[in-house]
């Protein structure tokens, strides 16, 4: 059965992003290994030969930087990251371009940060742009603003691993490939020869997510630092509730790539789950970051969950956060977790005086009534 679910999903993914890390691409010094950014370079081009469509996010901006500067440990200032970050972004993409004009094609920089997914018209000018640089049989090369991104360079979070989700929903892309240096998600201990790479996971659910970071955590190895297992699986789990599909593989297998497009048993294969979202649904509830949360009480979340309800004022038990009209809100169950996100027809203040309140009590206690809901389902993209 997995055979032929990778043999469709191959098939299919007219349009593909790779995301690769940084160990990836560097030595063991942490500087970039300009013969596996040209190893990467070939194989991208040869699924370009065959019709594919590639977006490639890549991290390695700081180890570049560090080659250049010649430098064996990587700074901790932020300032000396930042700085480190802005020559290296140079000679990271002139390395590409310098392995993908071998191929006949040219590599083209796309920096974003993250205020670029906060306002709907720059994301659509990101769409359109990735769209046609695509068009032309460029490769664009995405990766995090590092030189103002300090989330990026300070913290152990994984940006590039959502980058490479919020690209994947961004483009609508059918497959999302996460090459990293490990050969997938295992089935043990990842530090342990008699544990095994999982073929295919079909839910992945919390508790799929909570057990590899028991695991990582207990072996000191795949750990939730940035680009770990941990966030991998986080970025995968944006990228499956749009109905797009993931595999986390090896970056470091000789001819990786074209083996995931031959419907080879490589790496781990997460289903997508359910249905494509819309596109604007995809903006609302997997690429702009909330401004605030509504505590949902049980009715509320089951009839926005499972019954395709707005949200109104009565179902909400508490607000958090200072939020306005039109901001995206994260919506929140009894037990804390988040099921959905929605624009907010009220803000922060507001909503704290009408929370609890019938929809017909809402113009006695603020003065007037625009809206009966506080999110309507139209505006509202269920995460969960």
């Amino acid at each position: 059965m997995s055979d032929i679910l990778r043999q469709e999903i191959a098939a299919t993914a007219s349009t593909i992003v790779v995301k690769v890390g940084t160990r990836v691409l560097t030595d063991a010094r942490g500087r970039l290994d300009s013969a596996r950014v040209a190893a990467l370079a070939e194989q991208i081009n040869a699924l370009m030969d065959v019709g594919r469509k590639v977006v490639l996010v890549s991290s390695g901006a700081v180890g570049a930087g560090m080659g250049r500067l010649k430098m064996d440990a990587r700074p901790t200032d932020l300032a000396q990251l930042q700085a480190v970050a802005a020559i290296g972004q140079s000679a990271l993409i002139e390395a590409y371009d310098r392995s993908f004009r071998v191929h006949g094609h040219h590599a083209a920089q796309v920096l974003l940060a993250a205020d670029d997914m906060e306002h709907r018209t720059s994301y659509l000018n990101a769409k359109n742009t990735i769209r046609a640089l695509l068009q032309l049989g460029a490769v664009p090369i995405i990766n995090e603003n590092d030189t103002v991104a300090v989330d990026e360079l300070q913290t152990t979070f994984g940006d590039n691993d959502r980058l490479a989700a919020i690209v994947t929903n961004l483009i609508r892309a059918p497959l999302l490939v996460l090459l990293s240096d490990v050969e997938g998600l295992y089935d043990g201990d990842p530090t342990d020869p008699t544990s095994r790479v999982i073929d295919t996971v079909e839910n992945l659910d919390r508790s799929v997510l909570d057990n590899v970071v028991r695991k990582a955590r207990a072996a000191d190895a795949v750990a939730l630092s940035k680009g770990g297992m941990g966030s991998k699986l986080e970025a995968a789990r944006l990228a499956i509730a749009t109905g797009e599909n993931v595999i986390i593989a090896g970056g470091r297998e000789p001819r990786v790539l074209e083996r995931i497009i031959a419907a080879e048993t490589v790496g781990t294969l997460i289903l997508a789950k359910g249905q494509a979202v819309a596109a604007r649904k995809r903006w609302i509830g997997f690429s702009v970051q909330p401004r605030g949360r509504l505590l949902l009480d049980a009715g509320a979340a089951q009839a926005v969950e499972q019954q395709g309800g707005s949200l109104l004022a009565i179902g909400i038990a508490g607000v958090e956060g200072d939020f306005g009209k039109g901001d995206v809100v994260a919506l929140i169950d009894p037990q804390g977790k988040e099921l959905g996100r929605g624009l907010t027809n009220y803000n922060s203040k507001n909503v704290s005086l009408i929370k609890g309140h019938r929809s017909d009590q809402i113009a006695g206690l603020i003065g007037h009534c625009p809206y009966e809901e506080v999110v309507h389902r139209d505006n509202m993209a269920v995460t969960r």
